[in-house]
C-alpha cells in the first residue's frame, strides 16, 4: 500500500478519531496478472487512492497485513473476471478473511447512474468499493463448493473445449471430403463416439479419394472394403461397396489422389479421433464424481436425462443448497422472463432474460429434445410441454417452458434429500 496515500489509524487527526467508523470498503478490479485496489471508509472518504497490485505473492501479504491492521470491518468485494480473480480468492480465504463477488452486469447497472461516465481501471475498482458501502447488508461472503463440485465444473469447462475440437474437426473433414470422395457420407455416417468403429473414418484412412479407389479396379476395391467393414463391425458390406464404387465412378473431384491431400485427411482424422477419446475420459472422470454426489441419483432419474447430460447439469448446477427456490435456478440459468410493468402498461409478450449460465441452458434444452423423441407420456414435463405446443406455442418456446418445469421439478426433489 503506498504509505503516502494511507491515513493510518495512528497517523489520523484528533477530529477524525472522534468519528466512529463502523467498516471500510476495498474495492478491487481485477484484471490478467494484476488488479487496481481501492478503499473508502465508512463514511465514503478515501482511505488509500486506488493503486495497482501486482498477483504475486509479497504484494497480496502486504494488502492482507494492512486490511487487519485496520480495527474496522473489511469489506473486500470484486468482480469474478474469468479466471483471475482465483489467486485473490485463495490468498484472502486462507487468512481468514471473507471476500465477497459481484455480478459484472449489476456494476455495470450501478455505473450507468453516474452523470459523467468514465471507464478506467481506477474509477472501476473506486466505483466497487462505494457499491460495497451502499449494498453490504446484500452482500453474500464467497464460500468455496465442496470440491467435488469444483472439481465437477472444471472437468465440465474441459469437456466443452474437447467438444468443440470435436466439432471442428468434423466440419473440416466433410470439406476435405467434399474435395475427395463428394457425397460419400450419404452412404457412411459421420459417427465420432467411437473412432475405431466408425467405418466413415476407417475407410478415409485406408482410401483417401475416389481417384485411389478407381485406380484400384472394381475387384481389389470390394475386396479390401469387405474386409475393412468385417474388422469395424459395418453391416452390409457388400451393398455398401458397390454403392461407393458406383458414386467414385460418377463422380468429379477436385482434388486429384495426391500425397498432400491425404497427409491432410490423415490428420483431420487424427484430431477428432484424439478429441473424441480425450472427450470421453473427461466424461468417465465426471461420471465417477458424480455417482458420489447425493442429488446425482435424483437426476438421473428424471426422463431424458443420460449419462452424459447428467454430470453435465450437475456439474453447472452445483450444490443446489445455494439455491433459495426453483425461481432463483431457473434466474441462474437465464431462463427467467422479468416482469415488465409501467402505469396501466404490462407487458405480455416477454422473453427470458439469457442472463446466467449458458452451458446450463443449452445443456437442459438438450433434455427437452430427448423428452421430444422419446415420449414418455407419464412424464410431468413432457406433458407440460405438449401442452404449451397445443396452445400455439412456438416449439422453442414450449421447450423453454418445459425446461422451467424440469429445474423447479429437481430443485423440489433434490431439497428433499437435506430436509
Amino acid at each position: 500500500i503506498p504509505t503516502d496515500e494511507v491515513n493510518g489509524a495512528s497517523s489520523r487527526s484528533t477530529t477524525n478519531s472522534l468519528k466512529e467508523v463502523e467498516m471500510i470498503a476495498v474495492g478491487i478490479d481485477v484484471s490478467k496478472g494484476k488488479s487496481t485496489v481501492a478503499i473508502l471508509d465508512g463514511d465514503g472518504s478515501i482511505r488509500a487512492h486506488p493503486y495497482e497490485m501486482n498477483h504475486s505473492r509479497a504484494e497480496l501479504d502486504a494488502l492482507i497485513k494492512y486490511i487487519k491492521a485496520v480495527d474496522d470491518q473489511p469489506i473486500i468485494l470484486m468482480e469474478p473476471t474469468s479466471h483471475y480473480h482465483y489467486p485473490l480468492l485463495k490468498a484472502f480465504i486462507d487468512a481468514g478473511l471473507s471476500p465477497s463477488l459481484v455480478n459484472p452486469y449489476l456494476m455495470k447497472k450501478y455505473g450507468d447512474a453516474e452523470l459523467r461516465k468514465t471507464k478506467t481501471d481506477k474509477k472501476d475498482a473506486l466505483r466497487i468499493a462505494r457499491y460495497a458501502l451502499e449494498k453490504w447488508y446484500s452482500l453474500v461472503p464467497y464460500s468455496p463448493l465442496d470440491q467435488k463440485y469444483e472439481d465437477l465444473h472444471f472437468l465440465s469447462s474441459q469437456y466443452s473445449q474437447r467438444i468443440s475440437l470435436v466439432t471442428k474437426s468434423k466440419v473440416q473433414l466433410i470439406n476435405l471430403l467434399d474435395e475427395s470422395m463428394p457425397g460419400i457420407t450419404r452412404i457412411l455416417a459421420l459417427k465420432s463416439r467411437n473412432p475405431e468403429k466408425c467405418m466413415l473414418l476407417q475407410f478415409v484412412k485406408r482410401f483417401h479419394s475416389f481417384d485411389y479407389i478407381n485406380s484400384i479396379g472394381k475387384t481389389r476395391f470390394m475386396n479390401r472394403y469387405i474386409a475393412l467393414a468385417h474388422k469395424v463391425g459395418e453391416r452390409n458390406a457388400e451393398t455398401k461397396g458397390l454403392a461407393i464404387y458406383e458414386l467414385s465412378k460418377a463422380s468429379i473431384t477436385t482434388r486429384s489422389n495426391s500425397e498432400y491431400m491425404a497427409v491432410a485427411l490423415d490428420q483431420c482424422v487424427d484430431i477428432l479421433s484424439e478429441s473424441q477419446r480425450a472427450a470421453d475420459e473427461i466424461m468417465l472422470q465426471m461420471q465417477n464424481i458424480a455417482e458420489t454426489i447425493p442429488e446425482y441419483r435424483i437426476l438421473r432419474s428424471m426422463n431424458g436425462v443420460g449419462e452424459r447430460l447428467g454430470p453435465i447439469i450437475l456439474a453447472e448446477i452445483g450444490d443446489i443448497r445455494r439455491f433459495h427456490s426453483g425461481k432463483a435456478l431457473n434466474a441462474y440459468a437465464g431462463n427467467d422472463a422479468p416482469p415488465y410493468q409501467s402505469g396501466q402498461f404490462e407487458s405480455r409478450n416477454r422473453h427470458i432474460s439469457k442472463r446466467g449460465n449458458p452451458a446450463l441452458r443449452k445443456a437442459c434444452f438438450e433434455v427437452m429434445q430427448a423428452l421430444k423423441l422419446n415420449k414418455p407420456q407419464d412424464d410431468p414435463v413432457y406433458l407440460f410441454m405438449m401442452k404449451k405446443e397445443q396452445e400455439g406455442k412456438p416449439y422453442n418456446v414450449a421447450k423453454m417452458a418445459g425446461v422451467n418445469k424440469f429445474l423447479r421439478i429437481y430443485y423440489a426433489r433434490a431439497m428433499e434429500l437435506y430436509r
